[in-house]
């Protein structure tokens, strides 16, 4: 059914169009519920979803803010091709109708970021708080440093050159050569001595990580096979599995905080908006 929001008509097509966007993710989180139910719910959603979006963008074409030419025409070139075409028939760059939709964006996107602004930044006892509330998602699994030299097996190796490569790796290893050197001279990644930086396991295939992960700080593994060919890896350092403390994660909590104080200020600002409002049923037609 149509309604109207401070004069202005909205009709059903609209309210029609958001459930179409809606649906997908709303079908992910609502499943369940009674399938009446749930598709009731979903118009009441989307009736508040198109009532907000047109109140925003009455109050944003009040606020008289100015936006040029090439602000809007530099806004049509950022969007994708399917962001576009949404709008319907009226989606060329030269369009009227649709450089007076994205204008009308722009303006609604500034309302909020200025509404936003009246955020206050969280203080220490909010995010020590925050923390001390949820250590968990703080949790880090154990990580190692490794460094490895591998001999590809491929169309352009065979199994016999590379087990002769790799062999030949392990004897200067056995030698005393340092495996940094040895990496960038012999393996087929060479570069960074043959570090693979900091992963945990799961990062790589099985049998590299039964390889690696079973090794002390600074021991060298024998050769071993993985799908990629032959390797032989050294175990740099370990990470045991640990709670991150809250100086590494301080910044972190803070931007959650304040995004989410940002957040209940543009909803605090629609509720507003809503509440002075003069939303009413279109009245029939004839």
């Amino acid at each position: 059914m149509p309604f109207v929001v401070n004069g202005e008509l909205i009709e059903e097509s609209e309210i029609r169009k958001e459930a179409s966007l809606l649906r997908p993710q709303f079908e992910q989180v609502m499943t369940d519920l009674d399938p009446v139910e749930a598709e009731r719910q979903l118009w009441e959603w989307s009736r508040e979803n198109v009532i907000e979006k047109a109140l925003l963008r009455q109050e944003a074409l009040r606020s008289g803010v100015a936006v040029t030419e090439e602000e809007i025409l530099h806004a049509i070139q950022a969007m994708r091709p399917y962001e576009t075409a949404e709008a319907g028939e009226d989606t060329e760059a030269g369009s009227d109708s649709f450089k007076r939709d994205v204008e009308t964006q722009i303006r609604v996107e500034r309302l909020l970021a200025k509404v936003a602004e009246n955020a206050k930044k969280p203080d220490k006892k909010a995010v020590t708080d925050f923390y001390r509330k949820h250590r968990e998602e703080f949790l880090t699994p154990e990580t190692i440093q490794a460094a490895h030299i591998v001999k590809h097996v491929n169309e352009d190796a065979s199994e016999e050159a590379a087990r002769e490569g790799i062999e030949e790796a392990e004897r200067r290893l056995s030698a005393g050569e340092d495996f940094a050197a040895v990496a960038d001279s012999i393996s087929d990644c060479p570069g960074l001595g043959g570090d693979l930086g900091v992963f945990a396991r799961g990062s790589m295939v099985e049998e590299f990580d039964d390889a690696v992960f079973a090794l002390q700080p600074g021991q060298n593994s024998p050769i071993f096979r993985t799908v990629f060919g032959f390797h032989i890896a050294r175990l740099i350092a370990r990470h045991p599995e640990g709670i991150r403390p809250l100086s590494e994660v301080r910044e972190q909590i803070e931007q959650h905080l304040y995004e989410e104080a940002r957040r209940e200020e543009m909803e605090r600002y629609v509720d507003a908006l809503k509440e002075k409002a003069d939303i009413r049923k279109a009245a029939a037609a004839g």
